[in-house]
């Protein structure tokens, strides 16, 4: 059997000792936990950042923790003296915290603790301190090692505690799904709780307003070149105007109507019921097939195409705030500003979109396919596409059992809301649709036609 020699002089012997508890450990130790859940509270105080953490002690893989006999129970003496090596090798060399924008060094390993898995000591700062800081558990106690929770408290100097903090967790390496449940306690009183799924990169714990609107920027860019069906949907806008002029209207018409529904879900003015996301994937892709056939059939107006860009962008608005509901909870108190910056970013991701589609179809169109020819064909495989997206997308929505909503006052108000909404938008529809000159733009056909030799003079 291994044991582990703590000696926190250098990271050197950190890493050989790992290597040796490798070699020698047994089969589990190799195994990567599937689910991970990580619990962990971050509170400044004075000159002092605490840093209460819990993990399963089966993440700490690289370890082959004593037994008592073959009894297959922890030998909790001869186990407490790994947790620190453990806890450096797995915890703190991957964890980069920051005052102010600068970087934190390395923190103290105040204590280790061994817990069970009925330990609800977590539930707030208070008690966890108390239990990491406490007795230990009993040598006779009976637990697995796969079966037990590993608790540390770790301590950062810091200048002071109304400093502004920010952290970069990496612990995604702990399992194949890791889940982490982080509360930071400001000197403030305040308590911000963040849930998220693997590494969220660079979190600032109480942002300022540029610092939320940076992030989502650089989010709703990403997510509108990861978007297949929204690209697709923006593929099909394009395709029959292939002017920057005439898809300004189209695309901006896109994005307002797309903000306005993903401002509402974010102020939970949205269905909450399972059904609902389904119900608007199987839209989206609905929306694609429709715009698909609509070049199939014949090019439309300008003037027609935004009003139809804009009642699919209500749609994909909704779509949009499905990403958002996890990583909404980074934006601080500016959620507003979040949102806004979003879209902004969705806005660059099209239209750096656009100035790769335009010239790609027009030189398609001038010189590998006739452009009638190419509209059909490219918009056939599309719809194509979608169409498959949007039979799969319905039997998924068609398993959920909807109920009639209950006639209270609750779901009056909501109605009534709904229905202000969806009178306003189509006010603004009329307003903008009569200001706007109606200027036919030439359909393919129209413009194959007149192009064509015999309509020359």
């Amino acid at each position: 059997m291994a044991v582990i020699i703590h000696n926190p002089k250098t990271r050197n012997h950190h890493l050989l000792a790992a290597a040796f508890a490798v070699f020698a450990c047994g089969a589990y130790a190799h195994d990567i936990p599937n689910d991970v859940t990580v619990q962990a509270f971050l509170k400044p105080h004075g000159d002092t950042l605490s840093f209460l953490i819990r993990v399963p002690l089966r993440a700490m893989r690289d370890f082959n923790f004593p037994e008592r006999g073959s009894s297959g129970y922890l030998d909790i003496d001869a186990t407490d003296p790994m947790l620190p090596d453990a806890a450096t090798l797995w915890i703190t060399h991957f964890i980069d915290l920051y005052e102010n924008g600068v970087r934190l060094p390395q923190p103290r390993i105040v204590s280790t603790r061994l817990g069970l898995m009925s330990d609800r000591s977590f539930v707030s700062y208070d008690a966890a301190f108390a239990h990491v800081t406490g007795p230990k558990l009993p040598e006779d106690t009976n637990v697995v090692w796969d079966q037990a929770l590993f608790d540390m408290l770790l301590e950062y100097p810091i200048h002071s505690d109304q400093s502004r903090f920010s952290i970069e967790p990496r612990l995604a390496r702990l399992g194949l799904r890791v889940i982490t449940v982080l509360r930071f306690l400001p000197a403030n009183g305040a308590v911000r709780a963040l849930e998220y799924t693997g590494d969220p990169g660079l979190v600032h714990l109480d942002p300022r307003w540029y610092q939320a609107a940076f992030r989502f920027v650089d989010l709703g860019f990403h997510h509108i070149l990861d978007g297949t069906d929204h690209l697709l949907f923006l593929f099909c806008l394009v395709i029959p105007f292939r002017k920057l002029r005439a898809l300004i209207p189209i695309v901006t018409a896109f994005t307002v109507a797309h903000s306005i529904t993903l401002i509402a879900s974010a102020y939970n003015l949205a269905p909450d019921a399972l059904w609902f996301p389904p119900l608007i994937e199987t839209l989206i892709a609905a929306s694609i097939v429709y715009m698909a056939l609509e070049n199939i059939v014949g090019a439309s107006t300008v003037h027609h195409r935004w009003i139809i860009a804009f009642c699919f962008g209500l749609v994909h608005g909704f779509g949009f705030s499905f990403v958002l509901r996890e990583t909404l909870q980074f934006a601080g108190t500016h959620m507003l500003a979040s949102l806004l910056s979003f879209n902004i970013g969705v806005e660059l991701g099209q239209l750096l979109v656009l100035l790769l589609m335009i010239p790609v179809l027009e030189l398609l169109f001038r010189r590998v396919v006739a452009e009638r020819m190419g509209v059909i064909v490219l918009s056939a495989i599309v719809a194509h596409t979608a169409w498959h997206w949007m039979i799969d997308r319905w039997a998924v929505f068609g398993q959920f059992h909807i109920q009639m909503p209950v006639l209270n006052d609750v779901f009056l108000l909501t109605l009534l809301r709904w229905a202000m909404a969806i009178v306003a938008i189509a006010f603004l529809l009329w307003a903008i649709s009569a200001l706007l000159p109606t200027t036919r733009i030439a359909s393919v056909s129209e413009r194959t036609k007149s192009d064509s030799p015999e309509a020359r003079p």
